[in-house]
C-alpha cells in the first residue's frame, strides 16, 4: 500500500488558503507601490511584476512563496545567434545607467518603505521579512533581455547579475502563458500535478530523508512540464498519476540522449544545460528517494 492515501493527496493538489493568498496579494502590491511612489525609480522606465510559484499559480499550502521582478526597461542586454556581432542587428551602444546602480536604487528604495531592519540584500535578490501582514518576499531585480535569432527576430525575457557575477537569463512571462497553456489541456491537472510535488519535497525533508539541494521548485514544474499529458490525464487518481509519472521521468533520464532535448517551461532554455546547478544524475537519484519514500 502506498504511504499516503488518495484523500491525502487531493488535498496537497490545492492552492494556497485565503489567508494565505491575502498575504500574498499584500506583498505583491507593497513591492508595487515602493517601485511607482519612489523619487528615483519612478522616472526610470520600470515594470514591476510577480514570478515563480506564486504567479505560475503553482505554490502549495503553508509553504508560500512570492518572487517579484522588478524590471528595467529602460535598456537591453542582449543575446546573439553565433557568429553575429551586435552591428548584424542594428544594437546602439550600451545604457549609461547599470545594472549595478539599479539593484542599488532598488535596495534603497525598499530600505524607504519598509525600514532597514526589514530588508536584507542577498547575492541574487532583496528579501523583505514576513510578518502578520505579508509573506516573505524575494524582489529580483533585473534588466530587459532580447534573445535574438538568425532571422532577426528574438524574444524578450529578462536578465540580472548575482553580486559574485553570475548572469542569470530567464523568461518568466513565456514561462507563466506556457504553463497557463498546459494546465487547460490537460484539465487543469498540470499544475495540481506540480503542487502535489512539491508538498511531497517538502515533507520528505520535514521526515529527514537527505536530497539534493539542487532540486529545487523551478526544477519540478520544469520536469513535469516534460510529462506527456497523456500520463496526466490519462488515469483517474492521484496515486496512479504521480506513481505512472514517476516512472516516465526516471526511465526518460537514465541518459543524457533520452533527455537533451527537455526544456524549461517557457520552452526557450534546455533544462538540463551547463549553467544550471542540478544534473540528471540529481533528478535520478531524488527519483530513485522519492519512489522510495511513496512506498510503491
Amino acid at each position: 500500500m502506498a504511504k499516503y492515501s488518495e484523500d491525502t493527496l487531493n488535498n496537497w493538489t490545492k492552492p494556497p488558503s485565503d489567508s494565505e493568498q491575502s498575504k500574498l496579494e499584500n506583498s505583491e502590491r507593497m513591492v508595487r507601490e515602493a517601485i511607482s511612489n519612489d523619487d528615483v525609480l519612478r522616472v526610470k522606465s520600470t515594470e514591476t511584476f510577480a514570478q515563480g510559484s506564486y504567479a505560475n499559480n503553482t505554490n502549495v499550502r503553508l509553504n508560500s512563496d512570492i518572487d517579484i521582478n522588478t524590471c528595467y526597461t529602460g535598456g537591453f542586454y542582449f543575446g546573439l545567434p553565433i557568429g553575429k556581432v551586435r552591428e548584424d542587428f542594428g544594437l546602439n551602444s550600451p545604457s549609461e545607467y547599470s545594472f549595478s546602480k539599479f539593484k542599488y536604487d532598488v535596495e534603497i528604495t525598499l530600505v524607504r518603505k519598509f525600514g532597514r531592519n526589514e530588508v536584507k540584500r542577498n547575492d541574487k535578490c532583496i528579501t523583505i521579512k514576513e510578518n502578520s501582514y505579508r509573506i516573505e518576499t524575494d524582489v529580483v531585480p533585473s534588466w530587459r533581455y532580447n534573445q535574438y535569432f538568425e532571422n532577426g527576430s528574438h524574444v524578450e525575457g529578462t536578465t540580472f547579475f548575482s553580486d559574485k557575477g553570475l548572469q542569470i537569463v530567464n523568461f518568466p512571462k513565456q514561462h507563466i502563458q506556457n504553463g497557463i497553456g498546459k494546465n487547460s489541456d490537460t484539465n487543469r491537472k498540470f499544475k495540481r500535478l506540480v503542487r502535489l510535488y512539491k508538498k511531497i519535497r517538502y515533507k520528505m525533508d520535514d521526515d529527514g530523508l537527505s536530497v539534493s539541494e539542487n532540486i529545487k521548485s523551478f526544477l519540478i514544474e520544469s520536469l513535469i512540464w516534460n510529462v506527456p499529458n497523456s500520463i496526466i490525464i490519462g488515469y483517474y487518481t492521484w496515486t496512479e498519476i504521480l506513481k505512472q509519472s514517476i516512472i516516465f521521468l526516471y526511465n526518460n533520464t537514465e541518459s543524457d540522449d533520452q533527455c537533451k532535448e527537455w526544456v524549461e517551461v517557457s520552452e526557450l532554455l534546455y533544462l538540463f544545460h551547463s549553467s544550471r546547478k542540478w544534473s540528471r544524475s540529481d533528478v535520478q537519484q531524488y527519483l530513485q528517494i522519492l519512489w522510495n519514500y511513496l512506498e510503491y
